[in-house]
């Protein structure tokens, strides 16, 4: 036999295909979702207990200011304040900052209150004589991370970052709770514990 005669068979070696899987890919997302909130359940933790609990000032006493001036020309028009003008002028010049909560007329007093976390600010004026007052209440540290807690007053960048929180810790717990279930030797007393903690949570919630 000549080696022009000799067969050789090459046999092709593929790697084994990848088959999905769910446990490993929900661990890690676990993983990587728990340490990026963290700092985020730290935050609503601590902030959720001042919150629930007001009389914790730690001797902060809320901090009042007062200015007054006069309006500028073109603020009033015929006995009719334009809020815009006025506000954007004691915003540039009175250093009023926040949202506007209200604004309005009684009689010959005009109004423009102001919000944001932990200050508020009202603006008063005399439509007849365009004279105003601006009084600003800082309120501290505390009653600014119950704010930010709360997103009372708050900017549309924080606004979107505690809903964000909420989606990640969402992600958080269902993605332990998947875990505990793949895990057969752990998932009847995840069960157990779920159905605890369920009904617990309705309890509390009736004697709320």
């Amino acid at each position: 036999m000549t080696l022009t005669d000799q067969r050789v068979e090459t046999r092709v070696i593929r790697p084994p295909a990848r088959r999905f899987n769910g446990h490993k890919l929900t661990r890690k997302l676990h993983g990587w979702t728990s340490m990026v909130s963290l700092l985020v359940v730290l935050f609503f933790a601590v902030t959720g207990l001042l919150l629930n609990n007001p009389t914790w000032t730690f001797g902060q006493e809320p901090q009042v200011t007062s200015v007054s001036g006069t309006l500028p020309e073109g603020s009033i028009t015929d006995g009719q304040p334009d809020f815009l003008v006025i506000s954007e002028y004691l915003r540039a010049y009175q250093g009023v900052s926040g949202q506007i909560t209200d604004y309005g007329t009684s009689g010959d007093t005009g109004r423009i209150s102001y919000g944001s976390p932990g200050t508020s600010a009202t603006a008063s004026f005399s439509v007849s004589t365009g004279t105003f007052t601006v009084q600003t209440t800082r309120s501290g540290v505390v009653a600014l991370l119950s704010d930010l807690h709360k997103g009372t007053n708050a900017a549309t960048p924080w606004e979107l970052a505690i809903d964000a929180s909420a989606i990640l810790l969402t992600v958080v717990a269902l993605t332990g709770l998947i875990l505990q279930l793949l895990m057969a030797k752990k998932r009847t007393s995840a069960l157990v514990l779920l159905g605890l903690g369920v009904v617990g949570g309705v309890a509390l919630m009736m004697l709320a």
